[in-house]
């Protein structure tokens, strides 16, 4: 991981909006410059982009809102950034495609922005956007109406046209497959909740914290093109991801519990239904070989597709001894 730390700042250069956005480029330095990609970038009224030919554009936006997504008093800032970019990430990822830049709005209240948190989320974030070479092309800021702070980020990807990964391709007989393992984020926000102090001091990405600084998959996205027929990221849980593929693909599933790919600080109920792993979720043929390992990341066959049938849930569980049973969505879900 890079080291993007910046250097100890002047508070009074980031207290009012034109000094932050000064700050923002300056953080970005030659990352925010026209490339390939990035036509213009960070400075005018629009940024302009320049996808591959033969290309189509993926766009995906993500909200990490303080008291929902993180606490101030138990995140890093470094976290928080990483994180606010690593969910909009694994949604490329999650499709195949190739990242070309992020779009950062950032709502602050005024006493925040007379601290060094600002400062703090911004090399998370840019740290992470360096190691997949993220332009970040422009955004806005504002002064939060209450005491939080809001968070939005805009990914804008290509991936080749008509072989982008979808939900909806996933077909009777394919085998279902999950990369990494799971539980392990909802594991560590237990322990976060518990004890913050533990973690006050990470202010960088390390292995081993998938809830703090989690790892999107974007090469194994890509490499998924041609070999898997759905795709999803999991980022509300394995039960509740599922469920979604399921549905717009027309198909049930069943997940086998002795295969699934625990993590060693979590449990079962963490695996499915923990959320925020940002695994990869995917089905593909039974006569497709896929790899133990594609990318560097250990891919692990978790059960198979089935016919829709009206009898039967759209997903279970199989035990050891074969017996099944309904596998309930009960992953995050907003206004549930």
């Amino acid at each position: 991981m890079l080291d993007v730390m910046p250097r100890k700042s002047n508070t009074a250069r980031t207290q009012t909006e034109l000094g932050f956005i000064a700050e923002v480029a300056r953080l970005a330095g030659s990352h925010t410059k026209p490339g390939k990609a990035l036509a213009l970038g960070i400075g005018d009224d629009c940024a302009l982009l320049r996808p591959p030919r033969g290309q189509v554009v993926a766009i995906t936006t993500d909200f990490s809102l303080e008291g929902r997504h993180f606490l101030r008093a138990v995140h890093p800032p470094e976290s928080v950034g990483h994180r606010a970019l690593a969910r909009g990430l694994s949604d490329l990822a999650a499709m195949g495609a190739t990242p070309l830049a992020a779009f950062l709005s950032l709502a602050l209240p005024p006493r925040v922005m007379q601290t060094a948190w600002p400062e703090k989320f911004l090399a998370g974030l840019l740290a992470l956007a360096r190691e997949h070479r993220v332009p970040l092309a422009g955004g806005d800021t504002a002064q939060s109406p209450d005491n939080n702070i809001l968070v939005d980020i805009v990914l804008v990807g290509a991936v080749p046209e008509k072989i982008s990964l979808l939900r909806s391709g996933a077909r009777a007989g394919d085998k279902l497959y999950v990369s990494g393992s799971l539980g392990g984020a909802a594991a560590e926000l237990a322990v976060l909740l518990q004890s913050p102090k533990k973690f006050s001091r990470l202010h960088q990405a390390a292995s081993g914290h998938p809830h703090l600084y989690p790892q999107p998959r974007l090469t194994l996205g890509k490499s998924l093109l041609r070999r898997a027929t759905a795709c999803i990221d999991i980022s509300d849980g394995l039960s509740t991801d599922l469920a979604h593929l399921c549905q717009r693909s027309s198909v049930r599933a069943v997940v086998n519990t002795a295969t699934l790919p625990i993590a060693p600080t979590a449990n079962l109920k963490q695996a499915l239904h923990g959320g925020e792993d940002y695994e990869l979720l995917f089905t593909a043929p039974a006569s497709q070989r896929i790899p133990k390992k594609i990318a560097g990341v250990a891919i692990t066959c978790i059960g198979e597709i089935l016919p829709k049938k009206k009898s039967a849930p759209p997903c279970q569980l199989r035990d050891a001894a074969g017996k099944l049973s309904p596998l309930a969505a009960e992953g995050y879900e907003h206004f549930a």
